[in-house]
This record gives C-alpha cells, structure tokens and sequence, in this order.
C-alpha cells in the first residue's frame, strides 16, 4: 500500500518574535518619540500598537522598590488595555515598601518607556514597560525613586531649561553553576569562569560568550552599545553603553542587569553584581557619568577651564564631595559594597576629585565639548539607580559647597569604611532626611540596619555567607522570613 503523506505539524502558538535587527529600530525609534512626544500622545500611540498586534499575549510591567530591587508582572495584554488605570498590588509584600495597614498601593504606566524584547531570552510574545507607583488616591507613592527623579528631571528642564544625561558602566562577575548566591559557603566561596584579564580573552571561551551573547541582547533592546569587553578581575565584564537622559539612563541600569542575569542563567551560569564577591581581587563599581545639558550646549565643559571643565561643573563636585559621607549608605547600599572600598584594588574611597587617580571618588575623563564629564566612581553596582542619581541631582543642586579653611593644611577625607558608620552618618543626616523625605529616610536606615545586623561588624579577609545571602540584590525572601 502506499504511504500516506503526513501532515504538515499545526502551529497553535502564534506570538510574537522579532528578528534582532527589526528591533534595534523598533526600541531605537521608541526611544526618540519618548524625547519628542507627549505623554497623551505616547499613550494613544501604544495603546492601538497593542490593541492591534494580534501576536502579544502579555505586557511585562516593572518597577523598583527603595533598595532597588526589580520587580515584575506579567499582565494579559487584553486585561492590561482594559484596567490599566486601576491596576494595585500589595506592597506589603514588597520589602521596602508599605506597612501592612497601608498595604494596598497603584501602578500607573510611563508609556514612553516601551521595550520591545527578544524572544529567545525573555520569550515570545511580550512587551514590557515600567510603572509609576502610586497610592491609594494616585498621588505619587513616596519610596517611588523613579517616579521622584521622573519629577525632578521634570523640574530641572521646566524652571532652568537644563537636562541631565547619564551613562552607567556597569561592572559585574561570571560565576560558575545556576543560582551561586542563593547557595554561597563562605569556605568554598564563588568559583570563577575565567581566570583571564583586562580585555583579555580567548573569543570562544565562556567569559566572552556571556559578553557577546548580552551585548547582542541589549543592541537589540536599543541600549546603543560602544563597547564590551573583560574588567581587570578574572570573570569579571562590563558593557557599556551610550548615554541618555537621567531616568531612561536608569532604565537601562535595571534592564543591563536582568539581561547579564537571564542570558548567563541561559549558559548554566549567574552574573552577580555584588560589589566585591572575591577578596584579593578587584572588586565591581558602577560608575555614573553625569552631564548637564542646556540647548545643545553641554554646561560642564569650559575649554580655558580647569581640567576642560566649567564653573558649574567645579560648584557640583564641591558639593558631591562635601556631602559624600552622607550619601555613602545610598551609593555603597550593602554589606559586601565597604569591601569594595579598597585602596589597594584601583576602589575610589577617597572623597577628592582627580583627572588621573582613580582612587577618588569623583574623576574628570579627558573630553570635549560634547563629553565633557564628571564620573562619579564610588557608586556599587548594587545600589538603586534611581535614588542614587536623585541624590546626587538634589545634591549638585541644594547641596552647600566645599569650603576650605585657609588655617589648616589640606587632609584627605575618606569615605566610611564599613556599613556600620555609613548609617550612623546617614541616621544624622538632616540634609539626607530632608531631600528623601523623612519616612523614606526612615524606611531605607531600617534595612540597611536589618542586612546589617545579620553579618558580622569585623568583615575580615574572606566574604561570609550572610552578607550574600541576605544581600537585598539576591532573592532569598524566605531565608529573611527565618532568620
């Protein structure tokens, strides 16, 4: 008898999936109309995109809480067109954020904050976009970071004309084995992928596969990538990509890091962005550059000026370094950061501004009218964006500058050596208390002082088991619960 010819497989799934070059300029031009359009008209734009693309099944809604952790849901997409002006959660259950009795909390929608995702590390059929957290009433919750300096941002453009771009370099490691925080032994510690070095890598191995691999990712996403490549630390990587305005800059921050965390978890491996999870070795920063803009004119830069630099970019760094002690429990976020601290691993810890020693906290990269700078080094990769750059902004603004007293030779001042003292400068803060509000600056002492409470107060020589574990970066909410 003859065969019979088999049919053709039916597809049953249909979602979407978009080649890595479409997009690039899908994200890359949702980018530019976030700078060009009005909130009604990106509203408007996104919701028939959805309402019309057939192939979405879901809208990835995310934010970040007080320390910085990323949050996400996953919304049906005809649900989320339907209710998205009355979507809550309970932020009770997100550490850091409401008490129990004010537990109900909002999520408006930035539409301009669109991304659209590669299928094969997020999944098919997916958008995300990140939320404004509001309360009960839809007035602006208070630990909202983004949505604060989304405000300020706001603010500095409206009354002064003048935007703030950022570009972060993020620096993190490649360990070896699926989920190595959430199972760190001090004794054991973390085993490394790599044992090459700066810009030091054989093309196939590992270290470079992770590297190329989210680099791919992230140009996809519209990150603009400039360059990728190993940190002086074996296993050690950092990606760099283009400046943006100060929230979308923010963004990207968040984003950078859950991509290096899902491709490497893809590989069998974990991207951590502990500040210093090996000892005797460098450890990772986050870097801040920082910029302000005023009718295409980049304020900071001033050819006759001091190391390129203008009279409003030398007002700032006197106030960042005048109040660089108060801001190191924002900047240097956990335990683990204060190892980072170190003079003799290139660790920015003294509070002084130079164009060549990468030991202060705040350097001047050689640049021109269009790069001029200031990169301020001190930040761990761990800390929360978004109230970082609040800080600083709030800072540069309504900071009280450096003085000097002519009486006394100058000293170097340092930052704090270790949690314990960055909350007891912190705790003291009025100016801290009075630009983060005093209810967040009550809550965020609170944590930092519980992550504290669980490590020892001496670090000593090898990073110990609780200062990962119970590090606010690595998602062990049940090991918090039993401790």
């Amino acid at each position: 008898m003859p065969k019979t010819k088999s049919a053709d497989p039916v597809v049953l799934k249909n979602f979407l999936e978009i080649p890595y070059d479409e997009l690039e300029a899908m994200n890359l031009e949702a980018a530019e109309a976030a700078e060009t359009l009005q909130p009604a008209e990106l509203e408007k734009k996104y919701r028939a995109y959805l309402q019309n693309e057939k192939r979405l099944k879901a809208v990835t809604l995310c934010f970040s809480d007080i320390e910085g952790r990323f949050h996400m849901l996953d919304y049906d997409k005809q649900y989320f067109l339907r209710a998205n002006d009355n979507l809550t959660f309970d932020g009770s259950s997100i550490r850091g954020f409401s008490a129990q009795k004010e537990s109900d909390l909002r999520l408006g929608i930035d539409w301009g904050s669109i991304f659209w995702l590669p299928s094969d590390v997020f999944g098919p059929g997916k958008v995300i976009l990140f939320g404004t957290v509001l309360n009960r009433d839809k007035t602006p919750y208070e630990s909202d970071f983004r949505t604060r300096l989304a405000e300020l941002a706001k603010e500095l453009q409206k009354t002064r004309g003048i935007t703030a771009n950022v570009a972060g370099e993020v620096e993190g490691f490649l360990v070896k084995g699926l989920s190595a925080e959430q199972v760190y032994n001090k004794v054991t510690g973390f085993e490394l992928i790599s044992t090459g070095g700066y810009f030091h890598s054989l093309p196939l191995d590992q270290l470079k596969m992770f590297i190329d691999a989210a680099a791919e990712v992230q140009r996809a996403m519209g990150f603009k990538n400039e360059k990728d490549h190993p940190e002086v630390a074996p296993s050690q990587f950092e990606l760099n990509f283009s400046y943006a305005s100060v929230v979308r800059a923010c963004d990207l921050i968040q984003l950078y890091k859950l991509v290096c965390r899902q491709v490497a978890a893809n590989m069998g491996m974990t991207a951590t962005f502990l500040p210093k999870p090996v000892s005797g070795v460098n450890g990772s920063g986050m870097h801040l550059n920082l910029s302000f803009f005023k009718g295409g004119k980049n304020l900071f830069y001033d050819k006759k000026g001091e190391d390129g630099l203008s009279a409003t970019a030398w007002d700032i760094i006197s106030r960042l370094l005048n109040h660089a002690q108060e801001l190191s429990l924002i900047l240097n976020s956990s335990v683990n950061a204060y190892r980072r601290l170190d003079p003799h691993f290139e660790a920015p810890n003294q509070i002084k501004v130079s164009s060549v020693d990468r030991g202060a906290m705040i350097r001047i990269p050689a640049g021109n009218e269009k790069s001029a700078r200031i990169e301020i080094r001190s930040v761990g990769p761990d800390a929360n964006p978004y109230l970082a750059l609040y800080a600083l902004l709030r800072t540069a603004l309504d900071g009280e500058p450096l003085t000097k007293d002519e009486s006394k030779r100058d000293r170097v001042r340092f930052l704090p050596g270790n949690i314990y003292d960055a909350i007891r400068i912190f705790r003291g803060s009025e100016f801290v208390k009075k630009i983060m509000g005093e209810s967040s600056h009550e809550k965020y002492v609170l944590h930092k002082q519980a992550a504290a409470d669980r490590s020892p107060k001496e670090l000593g020589s090898i990073v110990k088991s609780s200062e990962v574990l119970f590090h606010h970066d690595v998602t062990t909410q049940m090991l918090w619960h039993k401790f």
